[in-house]
């Protein structure tokens, strides 16, 4: 059968914004004034974002809403070169370079000292590594500093001020090197008469063996290096180019196969549902989500992009809708604003996730976010982009010159202190939180060699009386070593082996070492790091046997999407064993209890842990003797 072809016609010249440049006389081709629903597709992809990092429970793979703004962001910077480069023979690379700064830098430069300045009122654990991170963020480079440094993205014990930039850098490396490459690709399809199509397969080609490449680098233990890496993240930023390569060829290129022209409808309803299934789903525990699910929002998006620019219809009706374009055209101010604003919040107002109080505290971050970002966009973002940064700054200085000798004084005199004080502020900053350096100084304290044990404390007689300290063995990662203090006061004479970042397969190894000095009642507190492992906690509590007091405690984490599910598989195993109970500290926990980093037991919640596995004893003890286990109510700080 014939091929059905479908004429596709191009766009007007843009500016960097995405914004149309004045109207072309009338040409044979008909322009398209405007790159219909980028703004709305930008609306869709921070929403996502801003939704995952209020909490990941909400929306579990919102985080891949980078992804949507990737495969826009190609689309659109090729397009600009594109164009720039058949209107003028040449591509104007110091112009494009200034162009992407005036969009950049004025709200970034604006965010950074804001916010280390307000955290630094609010708690100066938010200022942990500030200097890394404003080096980062002001040379775009964060991503790879982060990984020099080891940090991890999905990690929520160590929550960093300036953790989102992570994507800026992706892109601004992009549109640093990008440039360049097209013109060496445009040449090649001059020079050897390649066809866009053929051009459009190569750069796809450099997507793919990204995508391959992080599915390759991926490590469950932890992502950030396979996520944040600039070579293994290309794959929507690729996509997005390709698409442009072809979309902005000559009318000849404007050809699509059959498949797309008669089922164009059904692409677009099964990128609607792609998306949103994998916003839901795709979470960053699920290997899959990194090597299909990346690739396959890539491939939804510009399925909608495409679909929205191509032709006028109810998707791009649907995404200019004015709340859309609101958020749109303010998209990378809320970017920039609302991880720091999200800290800010939970620390100067701390909440337990889950209850009321915890969403009105979202809710409040997400009117701070949406108001910081739109006097951004007013008053730095768009002066800047309009008039340029010399332009900007005579037209403040016009207006400074138009105050009194006194004013100008003062304006300058606050702006020197603002200076000193910021710097004063990330000199001092601390190189460790205190989250860290308790748990560094009780990981010390539990190191000690195992104490040769008593017989009662060994003895392989059955026994559930409530067990004394010293019948006790704890096994446990960084939350038991946060609470080495209180545990040591509640159990006196208690024996503790615990690390920081240990899974349940060092928890194996631990109870195996201890051998026939293992006491007769024994606390496990794993999973915090890399989640429950059923199988291999069901070989430890084999290990332990059955004539052994085993509790288990639960897991807690304000930004941890996989804790819900966790619990429920050490729940299942506990039910099924007579000898083993649970310690819900994740249900006993509230924010109180919570170090900054809302993982770690604080003072007070190093008692309430230490407590909510004394009362699990008590339970054990009473479900088999059928007495009552009276808890001395001891001093709490």
């Amino acid at each position: 059968m014939p091929s059905v072809v479908l004429v596709v016609q191009p766009p007007a010249t843009l500016d960097d914004a995405g914004t149309p440049a004045p109207a072309a006389a009338p040409t044979e081709r008909p322009q398209r004034g405007h790159l219909a629903g980028l703004d709305g597709l930008r609306a869709l992809a921070i929403a996502a974002v801003l939704v995952f990092h209020l909490d990941p429970d909400w929306m579990p793979g919102g985080f891949l809403g980078v992804d949507i703004f990737f495969v826009i962001s190609g689309f659109l910077i090729t397009t600009l070169l594109v164009r720039e480069r058949r209107s003028s023979g040449r591509v104007d690379l110091v112009g494009f370079w200034t162009r992407r700064a005036r969009r950049l830098l004025p709200a970034l430069l604006l965010v950074v000292p804001v916010a280390i300045l307000i955290a630094r009122t609010v708690e100066a654990d938010l200022l942990v590594g500030i200097r890394r991170q404003a080096l980062g963020a002001l040379t775009f480079s964060t991503n790879w500093l982060e990984i020099a440094n080891g940090s991890n993205y999905f990690a929520a014990s160590s929550p960093q001020l300036f953790m989102n930039f992570w994507s800026l850098a992706v892109e601004e490396q992009f549109y640093l090197f990008w440039p360049l490459a097209m013109l060496g690709l445009l040449a090649l399809h001059r020079r050897f008469a390649l066809t866009e199509g053929a051009l459009a397969t190569l750069v796809l080609g450099v997507g793919v063996g990204s995508a391959i490449a992080m599915a390759v680098t991926y490590d469950p233990a932890n992502a950030t290096r396979a996520y944040y890496g600039t070579d293994t993240h290309l794959f929507g930023l690729m996509l997005g180019a390709a698409l442009a390569i072809v979309w902005t060829g000559p009318l000849r290129a404007y050809t699509t196969s059959r498949l797309w022209t008669t089922h164009r409808n059904w692409f677009i309803g099964a990128a609607l549902a792609v998306i949103p299934l994998l916003l839901v789903l795709a979470a960053e525990e699920h290997s899959w989500t990194f090597r299909v699910g990346i690739p396959l929002i890539s491939l939804a998006t510009a399925v909608l992009l495409l679909a929205a620019v191509e032709r006028p219809g109810r998707l791009r009706s649907t995404l200019e809708l004015a709340p859309l374009t609101w958020i749109g055209r303010r998209s990378y101010g809320i970017y920039l604003w609302h991880w720091p604003v999200i800290l800010i919040v939970s620390q100067d107002i701390p909440t337990s996730a889950g209850t009321s109080a915890f969403v009105w505290t979202r809710i409040w971050a997400v009117v701070v976010t949406l108001a910081l970002a739109d006097l951004s966009f007013r008053f730095v973002e768009t002066p800047v982009r309009r008039h340029g940064f010399r332009g900007t700054a005579r037209r403040v200085g016009g207006v400074l010159r138009m105050r009194s000798a006194r004013s100008r004084k003062i304006v300058a005199g606050t702006a020197m202190a603002v200076v000193a004080l910021l710097t004063l502020v990330i000199v001092t900053a601390p190189d460790t939180s205190t989250t860290q350096q308790a748990i560094e100084d009780n990981e010390a304290r539990a190191a000690a060699p195992r104490a040769t044990a008593t017989t009662a404390a060994t003895s392989g007689t059955k026994s559930f009386t409530m067990p004394k300290g010293d019948e006790i063995d704890i096994f446990g990662d960084s939350m038991v070593v946060g609470a080495v203090p209180a545990l040591e006061y509640y159990f006196p004479g208690v024996q503790i082996d615990a690390k920081s970042n240990r899974q349940w397969s060092a928890g194996l190894d631990a109870v195996d070492e201890a051998g026939s000095s293992l006491r007769r009642a024994v606390v496990l507190a794993f999973g915090t790091n890399a989640g429950t492992d059923p199988e291999t906690v069901e070989k430890v509590l084999d290990e332990i046997g059955e004539d052994r007091m085993v509790v288990i405690v639960t897991l807690h984490a304000d930004r941890l999407s996989r804790i819900d599910e966790d619990n429920a598989a050490l729940r299942e195993i506990a039910k099924e064993r007579p000898n083993v109970a649970l310690a819900d500290w994740d249900a006993a926990v509230s924010a109180e209890d919570l170090q900054p980093d809302g993982i770690h037991p604080s003072l007070g919640g190093a008692h309430t842990y230490a407590a909510t596995i004394r009362q699990a004893f008590a339970d054990l003890s009473e479900k088999h003797t059928g007495k009552e286990v009276p808890l001395k109510d001891l001093p709490r700080p």
